[in-house]
């Protein structure tokens, strides 16, 4: 079992940013990959980026190229988020997740463990 844990969320204006982590307990070395994703209200949940726990590669949605930056601390078991030049569409809810997943599925949902998520609101 792997229990995942967000922090991080906030409020902020655009153009702000903000720090997302996510923790992750027990039996992680099962996990090839982490991601997070987010489900805007009235929409889809969505695969923001994603991170492999081997070599470290990265992947990102068109919409956060350039401004989001996810990257890991092995030691710490820690998945981090940064978010710059914040925008008021990525309001959301963020989730964490990891799991046994093949890179060409890393979009998908079948990720075996989520998080609880933790929210972040951009005002204009």
């Amino acid at each position: 079992q792997v229990q995942l844990v967000e922090s991080g969320g906030g409020s902020v204006q655009a153009g702000g940013s903000l720090r997302l982590s996510c923790a992750a307990y027990g039996y992680t070395y099962m996990s090839n990959l982490m991601a997070w994703f987010r489900r805007a209200p009235g929409k889809e949940r969505e695969g923001v980026a994603v991170i492999s726990t081997g070599g470290g590669r990265t992947d990102y949605a068109d919409l956060v190229k350039g401004r989001f930056t996810i990257s890991l601390d092995n030691a710490k078991n820690t998945v981090y988020l940064q978010m710059n030049s914040l925008e008021p569409e990525d309001t959301a809810m963020y989730y964490c997740a990891t799991g046994n997943v093949a890179y060409g599925d890393r979009w998908s949902h079948k990720y075996k463990y989520w998080g609880h998520g933790t929210q972040v609101t951009v005002s204009s």
